[in-house]
């Protein structure tokens, strides 16, 4: 089977750049490096096997197919929506943030 194609939405980006910036910061080149292995290796997964990711926020948000999957060691998720060999993903968000709001002040 041929390797997904996983997109990134404009502010799935703008999210991970915000991230990066953050763990430069607050913890230097190493933790933002560790950050970004963690969120290729659960990209590397998602494109694998994307119907494991939790369903809850498809219900909560009313998208049709949006998953959602943890980083490990990290409090991120990836939201992201599976099109048959696409993969695109919407947002990279906090663990803390109001999903909600982030989703509604996408529209």
């Amino acid at each position: 089977m041929a390797r997904r194609v996983v997109r990134l939405r404009a502010l799935a980006t703008a999210d991970i750049d915000d991230a990066i910036d953050h763990y430069l910061d607050e913890g230097g080149d190493q933790l933002a490096h560790r950050f970004v292995n963690v969120l290729e290796r659960t990209v590397g997964q998602v494109q694998r096997s994307p119907l494991p990711g939790s369903q809850q926020f498809s219900y909560e948000l009313g998208i049709p197919e949006l998953r959602a999957r943890k980083l490990a060691r990290f409090p991120y998720v990836a939201f992201y929506v599976p099109h048959g060999e696409t993969i695109d993903v919407w947002r990279v968000l906090h663990s803390r943030r109001d999903v909600s709001g982030a989703f509604n002040d996408d529209e």
